[in-house]
């Protein structure tokens, strides 16, 4: 945290060089001691030291100054920090002009100059007033601030990637903050400027893309190797266990994700049934810790990059980036995971980040205090969702088609929402048609399986349906079973065109391709068994078939 500030103002050199002093003498410890001789150069220092989030404690001003009087100058300085306490150094001539500037300004004190021995006439009088501030003095967030509108998608984009990247930042809701007002103000934003993120130096950008935000925050962006070992392609359980293995047994590893870690575990509230975490832990925790020790072992991380296609070329294999950029590797895995499907509704698209959310319930939990919130989902991370929504909805209504959970949810996650008073299972019912007021989300329509329906309050609808395999943007003729998902090993043996596919002598390794060298793990590989523990061991596996097909190149 920043130490609060005494600010100290007089226009004569001797003077100012002895306040300073005596104050570091006594406060430094506690404090940061600024100084200036220029009434007008103080106040342009105020408003900087404003948007840098500094705060000042004390001021300490002369009275008589040519260039402006001492209680002009807290006049002017109190409308940027309205809870600093004042104090007035005069001379004896100007305690009529002092007793004034009580009422004129809420003077705290004044003193006679010269001030002398500071321990009877300086010291006591300071330290009662620092007291008294301090007892007040409930410092602000000391981080990144996001201000925007609740309800925009680009806000919710912003807010969901600080998230996922482990970035802690402060959100202001530029319709209600009054901190958000005070930055609008100084920075003079306007409402066509917002999200605006704002950062500790004081600076602002301005709608800014996911990139340049990721520029800012210092993130990796560019590749710095010519050529790579191994390149993994998405940075969930099984792509950060991947980078773990790879990094720790020497490989030269690049993990690409475009755009956070963790993967769909990584957004969950709570993980209850991984390994060697009784009490559970948040996929946050889960990621930053496996990032954390993938970069100890000297992996290279790419965020956000996004990998647009793979082609093989002189025996390497090419990864071209979103930004034009290729990347040459000796072997490729690819552990890309799932995306929620679309949910099939009228005007769903139209609220989609502004009240409709797919996964982000952490992000955005705050924003359903004490209101109708709706799940659709009947899987681990709806029930952890809905379970973690609780502590702060109204409601929670989990929806699903079917006539219950058993069929889809762990049973201890069963147990817990059954236990919770404020969620309710909606089955054998689908949401049929999404309504808005304000450009938000205000009502769903819920349609049971016998054709009954209702129009609900809804202020919140997160998504949590299906499992659609994210390999879309593969080109090369890689082996995918019905759904999309990647085969593997003996999937890839037992298709029917694995003989014109297939061109070395082996068969595929257990999480090999049906491009040699090119490895899948974790949820995007057909008949993965979608679970956290499952994908890690997948990754970990992946890396051991990795250095055998290196030993052959």
């Amino acid at each position: 945290m920043k130490k609060p500030i005494l600010f100290a103002l007089d226009d004569d050199t001797q003077v100012l060089r002895a306040v300073t002093r005596d104050l570091k003498s006594r406060y430094r410890k506690d404090y940061r001691i600024l100084s200036t001789e220029s009434p007008s150069e103080a106040l342009d220092a105020l408003n900087d030291l404003k948007k840098k989030g500094e705060v000042i404690a004390l001021f300490l001003v002369d009275q008589r100054m040519p260039e402006m009087l001492g209680v002009e100058f807290l006049e002017k300085a109190l409308k940027i920090f309205p809870e600093a306490k004042r104090v007035l150094l005069t001379a004896y001539s100007d305690t009529d002009a002092a007793i004034k500037a009580i009422n004129d300004v809420n003077l705290d004190y004044y003193l006679t100059k010269p001030w002398n021995p500071p321990e009877e006439k300086l010291y006591p009088v300071l330290d009662g007033l620092l007291e008294a501030w301090q007892q007040n003095f409930r410092p602000e967030f000391d981080g990144i601030k996001v201000l925007g509108y609740q309800y925009s998608p680009l806000s919710h984009k912003i807010k969901d990637f600080l998230t996922g990247n482990l970035f802690p930042f402060q959100w202001l809701d530029a319709e209600t903050s009054e901190k958000a007002q005070e930055i609008i103000d100084l920075h003079k934003i306007t409402a066509a400027d917002m999200p605006v993120v704002a950062f500790p130096d004081g600076s602002c950008m301005e709608n800014p893309s996911i990139t340049k935000l990721a520029e800012a925050l210092g993130l990796n962006i560019t590749a710095k190797e010519d050529v790579y070992d191994v390149a993994i392609i998405g940075a969930g359980p099984s792509g950060l266990a991947a980078a773990v293995y790879g990094g720790s047994e020497g490989l030269k590893t690049l993990l690409i994700e475009k755009h956070a870690p963790g993967g769909q575990a990584g957004t969950s509230s709570r993980i209850e049934n991984y390994l060697g975490f009784p009490n559970g832990l948040s996929g946050q925790e889960l990621t930053h810790r496996a990032i954390t020790q993938a970069k100890r072992f000297g992996i290279e991380f790419l965020s956000p990059r996004e990998v647009l296609n793979i082609s093989t070329k002189d025996g390497y294999k090419s990864l071209e980036l979103d930004n034009g950029d290729c990347i040459r590797t000796k072997s490729v895995i690819i552990t890309t995971g799932v995306n929620y499907r679309k949910l099939p509704a009228k005007n769903v698209e139209d609220y989609t980040g502004a009240g409709i959310y797919y996964g982000s319930s952490m992000t955005e939990a705050k924003a359903c205090e004490d209101r109708q919130v709706y799940i659709v989902g009947g899987g681990n991370s709806a029930g952890q969702s809905a379970v973690y929504l609780s502590n702060f909805a109204k409601n929670v209504y989990i929806v699903i088609r079917k006539p219950d959970l058993t069929s889809s949810m762990s049973s201890y996650l069963i147990e817990q929402i059954d236990k919770i008073d404020n969620i309710e299972v909606v089955g054998e019912v689908n949401i049929t048609e999404i309504k808005g007021e304000n450009n938000r989300l205000s009502h769903v329509t819920l349609e049971s399986l016998n054709g009954n329906i209702q129009e609900k309050e809804a202020q919140a609808l997160f998504i949590f349906i299906g499992n659609k395999p994210y390999t879309d943007w593969i080109e090369m003729n890689i082996m995918k079973d019905k759904r999309g998902f990647i085969k593997t090993g003996r999937d890839v043996v037992l298709d029917a065109d694995y003989k014109n596919s297939w061109k070395k002598d082996r068969e595929p390794f257990l999480l090999e391709t049906c491009e040699p060298g090119i490895f899948a793990s974790g949820d995007v590989r057909s008949g993965a068994m979608n679970r956290v523990a499952s994908a890690v061991g997948e990754g970990a596996m992946a890396i051991k078939f990795v250095h055998e097909y290196l030993a052959e190149i």
